[in-house]
Formats: C-alpha cells, sequence, structure tokens
C-alpha cells in the first residue's frame, strides 16, 4: 500500500513538472541592467516605467568601423544593450566588412545563428564537431543565408572588391561570442606558452610572436 502511494506522489510531482507553464507570465520583461539582483538573465524593470523607446533599437542602423587588422566590426543587439529583449530569447548583430574583411572563427556558446548576406558576397562556414573537424563551407549572394548548430566554430570572409554587410539573428538574447585567436593567445591571465607550443606544434618563439600581437 505504501509503495502506491509513493508511485501516486511521484507521478503527482511528474506531472506538474510537465505542466509547468514555460511561456512568459508577463507581456514584457524589460530589463533593469542596475538592478542589484542577481539571477539567470536580468531583473524586470517596473512596468509602470517602461517607456515606448525600450522597444526600438537603432544600434544596428549605421555601418561599423572596418579600419582595423581584420576589416571587420561586430555591432549586436543583445539584451545588454536592448533591454526589451529580456527574457525573450532573440538577439541579432550586424557584421560589416571591408573587401576581404574577415569575421573570425568563433563561436557563440548559449545560440545557434542564421546570418544572412544584404550586401556584397562572404564566404561563410562552420566546423562540425561531430563527425570531427568537418568543414561546411559556402559562397553567400546577396539575400543568401546560412545557419550555424549552437556552439559550433564558424566564420566568415568578404570575397568580394566591395563592401558587404550581413545580418545575424541569435535564439539567445545573450548569445555572447568567444573569439578563438583571442581565447588562447589573449587570456587573462595568459596560458602558459610551452602549452601552447606543444597544443601547435610550433616553438615557443612563434607563440611568444603571435601573443605580441593580442
Amino acid at each position: 500500500m505504501a509503495s502506491h502511494v509513493l508511485l501516486l506522489g511521484f507521478l503527482a510531482v511528474t506531472c506538474s513538472i510537465a505542466l509547468a507553464d514555460e511561456t512568459p507570465l508577463q507581456d514584457f520583461c524589460v530589463a533593469d541592467l542596475n538592478s542589484p539582483v542577481f539571477v539567470n538573465g536580468f531583473a524586470c524593470k517596473d512596468p509602470k516605467l517602461v517607456q515606448l523607446d525600450d522597444f526600438f533599437f537603432s544600434g544596428l542602423s549605421k555601418a561599423g568601423n572596418t579600419s582595423n587588422a581584420l576589416g571587420s566590426e561586430v555591432t549586436h543587439g543583445f539584451v545588454t544593450n536592448f533591454p526589451a529583449l529580456n527574457t525573450l530569447g532573440i538577439g541579432m548583430a550586424r557584421i560589416d566588412f571591408a573587401p576581404h574583411g574577415l569575421n573570425p572563427p568563433h563561436y557563440h556558446p548559449r545560440a545557434s545563428e542564421i546570418l544572412t548576406v544584404i550586401e556584397g558576397t562572404l564566404l561563410a562556414g562552420f566546423v562540425t564537431s561531430n563527425p570531427e573537424n568537418r568543414l561546411f563551407a559556402k559562397v553567400l549572394q546577396k539575400g543568401e543565408s546560412v545557419v550555424y548548430p549552437e556552439a559550433l566554430l564558424h566564420f566568415q570572409q568578404n570575397v568580394g572588391n566591395c563592401n558587404a554587410v550581413a545580418l545575424a539573428v541569435f535564439n539567445s538574447q545573450n548569445p555572447d561570442v568567444n573569439t578563438i585567436a583571442n581565447s588562447v593567445f589573449g587570456s587573462n591571465p595568459a596560458i602558459s606558452s610551452d602549452i601552447l607550443a606543444k597544443a601547435f606544434q610550433v616553438s615557443k618563439s612563434v607563440i611568444d610572436d603571435i601573443k605580441s600581437k593580442f
């Protein structure tokens, strides 16, 4: 009898979890970026204090400055600068490319991405983890898109002679970005050059030279 009661109790708890409401419980939750409350995301601003401008964002309206070593600039529209995205599970970015500019290999630890070419011609690719280290890459024309599965290494390069622009959309309000070269050669504190030399099978002087650029 006791075992039947225990089983019924377990089923009741399981069903209550399965039927829990996972949808938003209010119209919006504009992030209060100054709140001292620390949660998985951001605390909500008092709805009575929310303004019209909270729901509009002009951060992607201007071209990024591509006068740098990579010839590209990424402008994010994440919850950290567009607070209305809080709890919505979406984000976006604009990527500007000078001719032959590169958005270097990187990954987003918390999001998949759809990238669409707005202007120009881009070589877009990603590398799988299973099957191991398989490269998928293709040249995209204006209006064409590619999807990058969550946390997989990917990149884009402008293969045209004119400027290029792409728009990326993410299924996270804060997908974050981990650029491989910056992480490996520019970490703080630094990863030992001996470790990196062995990992890349090159001399320590080569690693030190690369580190000096970061």
